[in-house]
C-alpha cells in the first residue's frame, strides 16, 4: 500500500503489537528459532491495562515452558476463591482450589509485570528482536500478498519485509484497518469507569465484585491501592458528570466502604478514565501473507 522510502529490514515473521498475544507469540517463535521482529509502539509497558488476571490455564503453559517458578516471583496476589456481594449478602462464585492444576488460583499481576517478564525471557533468543517505540503506519502490499509493514521509529521510516505479518495490535488495529479486514460490531451495553483509590489501614476486601440495583463495582487489589472498575450503561458518562463527582464518590463508597478513607484520591473527573467496551468479531482474519 505504501511507497514511502526509508530503511529496510527483512525477517521471516513480523509481529505487530507487544501485548500478551504478541509477546507470547514472539517468545514461542524465538524459542523455535524462527527469525522474528516484534514491533511495539510504546517505549515500555508502564501503563494501566484492563487485563490483569493470569488464569490457571496460562500458568499451566508457563510451567510447560519451564517459566513458572520465576514468573511467580513477580509481584502478584493469589485469588483462589471468588466472592461477590449483592444486596448485602455474600455469594461464592468460584472456587479454583478444586481445580486439578499446578496453580489452582488466579494471579492478579499488573500486565506490565507479565509483559516485562516475557520480554526479559525472550531476550535470550538470538532470532527474536523486539523493537520498542516503533509504530506501524501501513502495510506493504505487492498486489498479491502482504509482504511486510511500514513503521516509524525514533530515526524515521523503516520498511520491514516479512514472509508473514501478524497483527496483534489490539482493538484499534492499524494492521486490520490497512488490510481492509471486515469486522462486525456485535455491540456491548456497558462501559467502565476506571480509577484508583489508596488502600486504607487494615483494608480488607473479601469480595471482588459488589452489586446493588443499577450498580456494579469491581475492586482489584494492587498491593498499596485498589484499582476500581465501575460499570455504567453505554453512553452514560455525561449523566454521571452532571450529577457531580461527590455523588459518584458516595455511590462508590456505598458499594465498597473500605474505599471511604481515601476516596478523595478521585479528586476530579480527570482521575476517572472511560473504558469503552466493544465486542467485535472478525469476519475475515487473514490475507495472503497476513494473519490477525
Amino acid at each position: 500500500m505504501s511507497g514511502e522510502p526509508g530503511r529496510i529490514r527483512t525477517t521471516r515473521c513480523c509481529i505487530v503489537g507487544g501485548g500478551p498475544a504478541g509477546m507470547m507469540l514472539g517468545y514461542l517463535l524465538g524459542r523455535a528459532g524462527i527469525a522474528t521482529l516484534l514491533l511495539e509502539k510504546h517505549a515500555d509497558f508502564l501503563r494501566d491495562f484492563r487485563g490483569d488476571t493470569v488464569h490457571p490455564s496460562t500458568m499451566q503453559i508457563m510451567r510447560d515452558l519451564g517459566l513458572l517458578d520465576e514468573f511467580l516471583k513477580r509481584p502478584h496476589q493469589k485469588l483462589a476463591k471468588l466472592d461477590a456481594e449483592f444486596g448485602g449478602a455474600r455469594y461464592r462464585m468460584a472456587d479454583m482450589a478444586r481445580l486439578d492444576t499446578p496453580c489452582p488460583f488466579i494471579a492478579f499481576m499488573p500486565q506490565w509485570e507479565f509483559l516485562d517478564f516475557l520480554a526479559e525471557k525472550a531476550a535470550a533468543f538470538p532470532n527474536l528482536t523486539i523493537l520498542r517505540s516503533t509504530g506501524v503506519t501501513d502495510l506493504i502490499d505487492d498486489g498479491e500478498r502482504i509482504t511486510g509493514v511500514v513503521a516509524q521509529d525514533g530515526d524515521g521510516v523503516v520498511r520491514i519485509t516479512a514472509d508473514l505479518t501478524i497483527g496483534c495490535d489490539g482493538r484499534h488495529s492499524t494492521v486490520r484497518d490497512r488490510a481492509g479486514l471486515a469486522v462486525e460490531d456485535i455491540g456491548a451495553p456497558i462501559d467502565v469507569l476506571w480509577f484508583r483509590v489508596t488502600k486504607g489501614d487494615g483494608a480488607f476486601a473479601p469480595a471482588f465484585l459488589r452489586g446493588a440495583p443499577g450498580r456494579f463495582l469491581i475492586t482489584l487489589d494492587r498491593g498499596d491501592y485498589w484499582q476500581c472498575a465501575y460499570v455504567i450503561a453505554k453512553g452514560a458518562l455525561e449523566r454521571f458528570k452532571a450529577q457531580g463527582l461527590p455523588a459518584f464518590r458516595v455511590v462508590v463508597v456505598s458499594l465498597a466502604p473500605m474505599l471511604g478513607q481515601h476516596i478523595g484520591d478521585v479528586a476530579g473527573w480527570d482521575d476517572v478514565k472511560l473504558l469503552t467496551v466493544t465486542i467485535d468479531r472478525l469476519t475475515q482474519w487473514s490475507r495472503p501473507g497476513l494473519l490477525c
